[in-house]
């Protein structure tokens, strides 16, 4: 199943790109608030696996909401793709490097970004989102525990980021809008291969020769894959359910290509099979 936050209410989307109100089909079972299947996510995903969708109406991708607003807690992943710590000089991991962004810069989809500065990186990645919460989770029953998958941007001000006299890694990663996602939450069983998730971004604007591919990934290459991350975690964090992880970012990001964000850009984010949203970039106000 797809999910979305379609103007504040919790929607299903079909393959074909209609939408169902959650709290209309379910009769007030569930829903309208997006945050509220994930509380209750196992009795919500029974139910949406024979969800009447003969009713699904178009809709305008302007209503596209953050589809979870309002998480306890973001984890994010640092340095997990081969090809990107290649870039960066830095050795292969033996542990998970993490940081925070702050859930004031999560974002709807189709978000205009405003860049604070010169220095503004992007960098894609694949978030997923917690159905089952838990502590000290089997590796093996990991991915139980996921409700579902999206495609998102980490925007890095990098100047912040590297601040001395040590790094402010959630800082330079938590300005407005410097986390959007979606376009929906897709459930794993919609993948062929949940353990190799594709995503990409390309870019067009001003001084762009057409549209150029920034990054593309696959999280087959990752160092630490969504159950051997989720496992690792919750050794020490409890888990919530709506909790998301932002996975890491492959080869390509700004900083190694001399290519940062400028006003008139546009930025499209893309999870393979499952949708794209484009993020437009202007000068601070």
């Amino acid at each position: 199943m797809r999910i979305a936050n379609l103007a504040g209410r919790a929607a299903l989307v079909t393959p074909e790109g209609a939408a169902v109100d959650i709290a209309t089909a379910s009769g007030g079972r569930f829903g309208p608030d997006p945050m509220a299947i994930y509380e209750n996510w196992a009795e919500f995903a029974a139910w949406a696996k024979a969800a009447p969708l003969e009713n699904a109406t178009a809709f305008d991708e302007a209503d596209l909401g953050i589809p979870v607003p309002r998480p306890r807690q973001v984890l994010a992943i640092g340095v997990n793709y081969k090809d990107h710590a290649d870039e960066a000089g830095i050795p292969a991991p033996d542990e998970l490097m993490v940081f925070t962004k702050f859930s004031s810069s999560l974002a709807a989809p189709n978000a205009v970004v405003e860049l604070p500065s010169d220095d503004v990186d992007y960098e894609t990645e694949i978030v997923v989102i917690i159905g089952e919460g838990g502590h000290r989770i089997a590796r093996d029953d990991a991915w139980s525990h996921v409700a579902g998958i999206a495609v998102g941007q980490d925007y890095s001000e990098r100047t912040v980021q590297r601040r001395p006299p040590v790094p402010q890694f959630s800082m330079g990663k938590s300005f407005r809008n410097f986390g959007p996602f979606g376009p929906y939450v897709v459930t794993p069983d919609e993948f062929p291969d949940r353990e190799s998730i594709r995503f990409s971004a390309t870019l067009e604007g001003p001084g762009i020769d057409g549209t150029v591919t920034l990054q593309t990934g696959d999280t087959a290459q990752q160092f630490f894959g969504v159950a051997e991350s989720i496992h690792r975690l919750s050794q020490i964090v409890t888990l919530f359910p709506g909790d998301i992880i932002f996975t890491g970012t492959p080869a390509g990001v700004g900083l190694s290509r001399g290519l940062l964000m400028r006003p008139g850009y546009r930025l499209t984010t893309t999870l393979d099979g499952f949708g794209s949203f484009t993020n437009e970039f202007v000068a601070a106000s």
